[in-house]
């Protein structure tokens, strides 16, 4: 039997945008408060503290990215000034975001992690998730 463990944080950030051929109110510039939470999971603990990683260090690369996009117009922030800013595409860009920063991570312990994905919400009761390597099972 293999061992996996996932390790999630949330956090979130307040910003403006409007969907681009949208046919719908969402098409005017509307604000949300966007609830973010990114998961990653590996196999091996630390053996002096029997930890997949400090959740220290994936709250600080969640925090830093969302940075750059709270209170401010999605719209007129890169990449979304140029694609939709849709939750599809919000979660994509914080997973490949986050990714680059695990892999770039001073901590030797954060490349051994895999960023399982991000999910992103405009309202609790509605969500998008981002992943990359998804199985397909027949």
């Amino acid at each position: 039997m293999t061992s996996l463990w996932r390790l999630a944080v949330r956090d979130d950030f307040s910003a403006a945008h409007a969907l681009r051929g949208y046919e719908g109110k969402c098409e005017r510039l509307h604000g949300h408060n966007f609830a973010v939470e990114m998961t990653v999971e590996g196999q091996k603990l630390t053996d002096d503290t029997a930890l997949l990683l400090d959740f220290s260090i994936l709250k600080t690369i969640l925090k830093d990215i969302l940075a750059g996009l709270d209170h401010g117009v999605l719209n007129e922030t890169p990449p979304f000034d140029a694609i939709n800013p849709s939750s599809e595409n919000l979660a994509r860009h914080i997973w490949q975001a986050a990714a680059t920063r695990l892999k770039s991570h001073p901590d030797s312990r954060a490349a051994d992690v895999r960023l399982a994905s991000v999910t992103v919400s405009e309202k609790s009761a509605q969500s998008a998730t981002y992943m990359e390597n998804w199985r397909v099972f027949l």
